[in-house]
Parts: C-alpha cells; structure tokens; sequence
C-alpha cells in the first residue's frame, strides 16, 4: 500500500500546486476549480486504496477480483463526482477544473512503477 499513499501524496500536491497557478490567472473560482478537479481523483483513489488494501487474497484470482473491485469503486465515484461538481458549481472554471482532474488522473496511473523498498527486502 506504500506506493499507492506515495502516489496520492503526489496528486495532493499537484492539485495544491495547480490550485495556486489557476487561482493566481483567474482567482478564486479557478483555484476552487482546480482544487474540485484534483479532488474528484484524491476521492476516488483513496476508495480504491482503501477497498484494495481490505482484500484479503489467497490466490491470484482473488487479488485481481479485489483489484478489480476497486478500480469498478473508483471508475464510479468519477463519474459520479465528475458531473455532480459540475453541476452545482456554476462559476466552474473548466480550464482549471479539467487539467487538475487529467494531471491527477497521470499521476495515478503512475503507482504501477513506485516501488516499495520494503518488499525488496
């Protein structure tokens, strides 16, 4: 579970990061804009770390049943959020909104090559 908090910690910083360029270029609704987008993934990445580090496999079936299960949890609450966010803030920045949710979305698909030094161990 190491990388996946490394690889959240990452999307944190990116979405404070992006909240401060766009809040400087277009205020606060384009900071809130981004920290929005960057929190849809911080959102549904912690569900997926929390519902993949609860899966208990014995077997390679298992964990990939589990691991699928938590990409299903975490595919759904975007598209929830996604449209929930939009919808009910009408001062959306969607420049700022969308690059933080698409960065955020790079960086998790990165966790795949954050190693774990404990297991090499």
């Amino acid at each position: 579970m190491r990388p996946i908090r490394i690889v959240l910690g990452w999307q944190l910083i990116a979405t404070l990061a992006l909240t401060l360029v766009f809040g400087f270029l277009w205020g606060m609704h384009g900071a809130l804009s981004a920290a929005l987008g960057g929190a849809v993934n911080l959102i549904a990445g912690g569900a997926f770390a929390f519902m993949a580090s609860r899966s208990r496999a014995s077997t390679a079936g298992e964990a990939l049943r589990g691991i699928f299960r938590a990409e299903a949890l975490k595919i759904i609450l975007i598209l929830v959020l996604l449209p929930t966010m939009l919808a009910n803030y009408r001062e959306i920045v969607h420049v700022a909104f969308f690059t933080s949710f698409v960065i955020t979305v790079v960086i998790f698909a990165t966790a795949i090559a954050v190693r774990d030094p404990q297991e090499d161990k």
